[in-house]
């Protein structure tokens, strides 16, 4: 059901899901938002009005998300590798959290939605930083839609930061060699509290993984359009969650 709060944005904006099945809706869908700067080029707009533009998509994609019981939604908003970007577009990029954290918490917070940000806050701005724990401190007991901010992220950094620590645990005698499996490894993951990804999205026609998830996206389905993020429409995400649909996930067996 759409709550109050969603509905204006028009519900020509949010066309009727009539063609998925609800028992078979993904329990977590990542997203890797490309195409903002080369959606502006094409415009003659600066790359910066390209990311203004998508924080748009990111409420947007949101609302379709909640409106079909998606529990978890991780958005790929800065990777660790993105430092070697234009200051001033590092800068920009850095404003984007704060600004759509004060146009959308309040609304956010009615419709249930608890934010949450997985990555390193090293580096991070204290304005983005301060947005951000606000954000996730005023959401916090929210039990519905988890919006998860994939926010100064790299998921090489992530294994190697857990590989370390469970050799630490190893040298000191905590665990055994015998006692490293998939369920330690992924407990020790910036994303140990919530469930991989059944499904990754990506904009703009690239068809890579960009350092993203590497570890949880091991078994999720992958879902390509040449679509740019800032277009990215609630029509093309229910067309995602179709093609998840169609598909049989069969993690190796028959």
């Amino acid at each position: 059901m759409i709550k109050r709060l969603w509905a204006k944005l028009g519900k020509s904006s949010l066309p009727t899901a009539d063609s998925l099945t609800l028992e078979n809706i993904p329990q977590h869908v990542a997203i890797i938002m490309d195409g903002n700067g080369r959606w502006a080029k094409n415009r003659g707009l600066p790359r910066v009005a390209g990311h203004h533009s998508g924080m748009k998509t990111v409420k947007r994609i949101t609302i379709a998300a909640d409106r079909l019981g998606i529990k978890y939604l991780t958005m790929y908003a800065f990777s660790t590798e993105n430092w070697k970007r234009p200051k001033s577009e590092v800068d920009f990029l850095m404003k984007l959290p704060q600004q759509f954290l004060e146009i959308e918490l309040d609304e956010l917070i009615s419709n249930n939605v608890q934010v949450r940000m997985m990555g390193t806050r090293e580096k991070l701005p204290q304005h983005t930083l301060y947005a951000l724990e606000e954000a996730m401190r005023k959401t916090a007991n929210n039990t519905g839609l988890v919006l998860n901010f994939a926010l100064n992220y790299g998921s090489r950094m992530e294994m190697l930061d857990a590989v370390k620590e469970i050799a630490k645990d190893v040298q000191e005698g905590h665990i055994t060699v015998d006692g490293i499996d998939d369920a330690l490894m992924s407990s020790r993951l910036l994303s140990c509290d919530i469930p991989d990804p059944d499904l990754l999205i990506r904009t703009s026609g690239e068809l890579r993984l960009s350092n993203f998830m590497l570890w949880q996206l091991a078994y999720s389905e992958l879902w390509f359009t040449d679509v740019y993020w800032p277009e990215f429409t609630d029509k093309h995400f229910y067309g995602a969650i179709q093609e998840y649909q169609r598909r049989a996930r069969r993690y190796g067996g028959l």
